[in-house]
């Protein structure tokens, strides 16, 4: 047991971030409420997805998988999807 707990402390993630992100955007005088979910998730071929979901809040919503080669380039895909919706209004949960 200690073994596999000293083993989840030392998997250090890409750059110290998150696998995943999950974000909201809701206004009410617009009528607002969406959702926006990206996590990387590793391929059968060695390379690394980004997995993207949205839509409306308590509605099925979209999704879109993109491939890359290497986990590096999946996180940055992911960053700047994530700083693209942050500039259009999209907050993380725990700040709504």
């Amino acid at each position: 047991m200690d073994d596999l707990l000293s083993m989840i402390e030392r998997r250090a993630e890409p750059y110290g971030s998150p696998r995943s992100v999950d974000l909201k955007r809701i206004d009410a005088a617009l009528n607002m409420r969406r959702y926006y979910h990206m996590s990387l998730q590793p391929d059968l071929f060695g390379g690394v997805d980004v997995v993207r979901e949205w839509g409306r809040i308590g509605c099925r919503g979209q999704s879109l998988i993109e491939r890359h080669p290497d986990e590096h380039s999946a996180l940055d895909a992911m960053r700047a999807r994530e700083a693209v919706k942050r500039k259009r209004g999209y907050r993380s949960r725990a700040w709504i």
